[in-house]
């Protein structure tokens, strides 16, 4: 619904103007881009006409970078406390630090302001995913919010009018650096002598594929252009990707029971189930240089990893890395 208030609603507030004041007969910020006061919290949302404001607070977390299922979005209810939406006009022109500075210029006035006494913010999130086309893997960009408020009750001039629907509209934010992504591993392929597990990590994130097929990691080269191949499961080639935090990974990390304390796992990406000659496929390449030494380069075709609704592609070929086997 484009409209913010009914023609009767605009009667009542602005039925004539001074100078310097604006006349309102629509309300409608649906081609207005909303901004932050403060992009790591987002905790006030706004946007912006010439003379106009529409203001949503909501408490930092809200908008979590996290897709939301279909026909499922998060709510919340206006409590005029910690979720707050606001309409202000003002008689000269608007700008950010008119909204968001502690001290806000003297000029422009607020010439009238209606605030949400009750309705429901809904907020449907999607991911924005950023596609390699060399690659073809996918990476994660940013999250669209859209966000529309039902069963608005608005409080002006102590009148209370109510909306059925107002669309807010799309509110973007992106992944921060810290929360990125670390896909380049630095240290070479290990694995566990007793379980066999396969990893590979750099200082903040590790790759692992448990209980990998031992028909993969033969101590006998590969025909030319013939890699031993196998899809990825739930059980048998069990492939993770996981972030720390609280400290730096090492080698003494991994193959042990119980799990070290530190670093502390921050989140965990499974991969989808392969299908034979479609996706989730490893692909392992045994070659020799040396007598007894064998070489498996190890590669991920068409892989696709998961958290949640979150989801992205590792893309046509992604070298996992390269392990070192010897002959007894």
């Amino acid at each position: 619904m484009r409209k913010f208030a009914s023609l009767l609603l605009f009667a009542l507030l602005l039925n004539g103007c001074d100078d310097g004041d604006i006349t309102v007969d629509t309300i409608d910020f649906t081609e207005v881009t909303a901004a932050s006061c403060n992009p790591e919290t987002n905790e006030l949302i706004y946007k912006l006409k010439s003379q106009e404001a529409l203001l949503l607070q909501m408490p930092d977390g809200t908008l979590e970078n996290e897709p939301t299922p279909v026909d499922k979005p998060r709510t919340f209810s206006i409590n005029n406390n910690n979720f707050r939406l606001f309409y202000r006009s003002y008689d000269g022109a608007v700008a950010a630090t008119n909204i968001c500075d502690l001290i806000p210029p003297t000029t422009p006035k607020i010439i009238d302001e209606w605030y949400a006494k009750s309705g429901t913010i809904e907020i449907r999130t999607t991911v924005q995913t950023t596609l390699n086309e060399t690659t073809g893997a996918t990476t994660i960009s940013g999250y669209t919010h859209n966000i529309v408020i039902t069963n608005l009750t608005y409080s002006v001039e102590s009148l209370d009018v109510t909306q059925p629907e107002v669309v807010f509209g799309d509110f973007k934010t992106t992944v921060d650096s810290e929360d990125r992504l670390n896909l380049t591993f630095t240290k070479p392929v290990g694995q566990c002598p007793a379980i066999k597990q396969i990893y590979v990590y750099n200082e903040s994130s590790a790759m692992t594929i448990d209980n990998i097929d031992p028909l993969l990691i033969q101590n006998v080269a590969t025909p030319a252009n013939q890699p031993r191949t196998s899809v990825l499961g739930a059980t048998t080639n069990k492939l993770l990707y996981k972030v720390y935090t609280g400290g730096v990974l090492s080698d003494s990390y991994f193959c042990k029971s119980p799990v070290p304390a530190t670093p502390l796992l921050k989140e965990t990406w499974a991969a989808v189930n392969g299908v034979a000659n479609e996706s989730g496929i490893i692909e392992v390449t045994t070659t020799t240089d040396v007598p007894g030494t064998f070489k498996h380069t190890i590669r991920l075709r068409n892989t696709f990893l998961v958290k949640g609704n979150n989801k992205f592609n590792l893309g046509t070929s992604y070298l996992l890395g390269e392990l070192y086997t010897t002959t007894n």
